[in-house]
């Protein structure tokens, strides 16, 4: 597929480039199908996509439980799961945070919304594949907005209150706002940014991509082009004054009303870009961190800002993602832009950087962009790619036989979801409603452009034990058959 063009020319950053604009309103009314391409030459890998949603679109009623389809006018580069609001007989509403990555027509913006999560065994087989491409969801409603400064590539909720969220932007600071009590603006053009409730300082140079917040302290995490990883407590901000901006060039932050906080360490190792942190989910000192130099590092606060752990060559290529099995603090996940996943355990990790992977996970065409543990199972994960699929894979199933009828199966891959037709650049579970994921496309290379926002929950005969699986629909086979016509 070619490249969408874009009028500036820098190297190509995940999501949509800058510059690039959504399609006018002239341009998708003439359009009668959302797929097809803008571009002569894009039309043969345009009916390929057409080929492959239908496919997926025609099979949803089998392999879902439950699914939702959400438009979004402008793409989002992140999406998060915030608080449950209510509980109900056949479903739950819970936060949601995104955001509008607009081409300066409109403000970029934090999008709060309010989602209608539907309970397991509840929705119809026949509903949930019905659904038009082009239209927003029932199941998904906006509750607030805040104008941004800058675009958000990143959200990251506070776990101790997730009313709190943390975001990044094309800027060094990290944005910290209070839903609550952040007014909701209109998203005009000219309209004054929204003032964050709290600025963290400490980078040198933008901070895009790399957030994270610790599980169980209030401390957040931030890797830049600075090639730093940042640590900050929140705590610290009860004895912090409001003083005069202290932001380094390029800071598109106004901060003359906000509050700033310095950070408790500033960690230095990467030789390029740190593209994504996370937290020891045991401790609140360790951490580690990726980037574009193919590097994994581990960190402990507790003895020093230098690396204690560094694998030189995780990937053959830039590293993406990473994330910590937070049922056993072992295990590490790592995506890259050589289309790979690994896992790594940390026991195996040596000083000296040799170390490698317990697997290499290979079925992703394309880059790597999103790796997660599901909190339901400790050896399940999701990756999300380039793409345009979500893949579920175990762990605990590498190296056994393959059932009959999947032989060319990838080891571990027991789920792909290919709901989305561009690139997936984020995903998410919900720790609230077992084995319920948020997915966002930035839909520009394939579509009228806009995004889509998907709400999936895969059908339980899926992931269940394999035994109690067949048990249950032999049971249902023989109700079927006491249920006919007497001889």
């Amino acid at each position: 597929m070619e490249e969408a063009s874009s009028p500036l020319s820098q190297p190509k950053k995940r999501g949509r480039p800058k510059g690039t604009k959504r399609s006018t309103t002239e341009e998708t009314e003439t359009s009668p199908h959302k797929m097809k391409p803008t571009a002569a030459g894009n039309k043969k890998a345009a009916v390929v996509v057409d080929d492959k949603y239908s496919n997926w679109k025609s099979v949803v009623p089998i392999l879902y439980d439950w699914l939702a389809n959400h438009n979004l006018m402008w793409p989002s580069l992140s999406c998060r799961w915030g608080p449950l609001l209510e509980q109900a007989k056949n479903k739950n509403r819970q936060r949601l945070y995104l955001s509008e990555q607009t081409d300066g027509s409109v403000p970029n913006t934090l999008v709060i919304a309010n989602c209608d999560v539907v309970k397991p065994k509840v929705a119809a087989a026949e509903h949930i594949s019905q659904f038009n491409e082009e239209a927003r969801s029932p199941f998904v409603k906006k509750y607030k907005t805040i104008i941004h400064p800058g675009e958000v590539n990143r959200i990251r909720e506070l776990p101790q209150n997730k009313n709190i969220v943390a975001t990044h932007t094309d800027c060094p600071e990290v944005l910290i706002w209070d839903i609550e009590t952040q007014p909701n603006r209109h998203a005009v053009l000219g309209a004054a940014e929204s003032h964050a409730d709290l600025v963290l300082t400490g980078h040198a140079d933008n901070a895009e991509f790399a957030l994270a917040m610790c599980p169980t302290e209030p401390y957040v995490l931030s890797g830049g082009k600075d090639k730093y990883v940042v640590l900050w407590s929140i705590h610290d901000h009860i004895s912090t004054l409001t003083g005069e901006s202290t932001n380094p060039p390029g800071s598109i932050v106004k901060t003359a009303d906000n509050a700033t906080l310095g950070p408790r360490g500033i960690f230095q190792g990467h030789t390029d870009t740190v593209e994504d942190v996370q937290f020891c989910p045991t401790s609140t000192q360790e951490f580690c961190s990726v980037g574009d130099d193919s590097c994994l590092i581990l960190w402990d606060a507790r003895v020093g800002t230098n690396p204690i752990t560094k694998v030189e060559k995780a990937h053959n290529a830039d590293v993406h993602c990473v994330d910590w099995n937070p049922h056993d603090a072992n295990f590490i996940l790592t995506g890259s832009a050589d289309h790979s996943v690994c896992m790594f355990d940390r026991r195996n990790l040596t000083s000296d950087g040799v170390g490698s992977p317990v697997h290499k996970f290979e079925e992703h065409k394309a880059p790597v962009l999103c790796v997660q543990w599901c909190p339901d199972k400790s050896s399940v994960f999701g990756s999300s790619a380039e793409d345009g699929c979500v893949n579920i894979w175990d762990y605990e199933q590498v190296g056994k036989k393959m059932e009959r009828g999947t032989p060319n199966a990838a080891p571990g891959l027991f789920f792909k979801h290919c709901g989305h037709r561009d690139k997936v650049v984020d995903f998410h579970w919900n720790v609230d409603d077992p084995w319920t994921v948020v997915s966002v496309s930035d839909d520009v290379e394939t579509t009228s452009g806009g995004g889509t926002l998907q709400i999936w929950r895969m059908s339980d005969l899926i992931y269940r034990p394999r035994d109690e699986v067949l048990t249950e629909l032999e049971d249902f086979k023989a109700h079927v058959a006491g249920c006919g016509p007497k001889a």
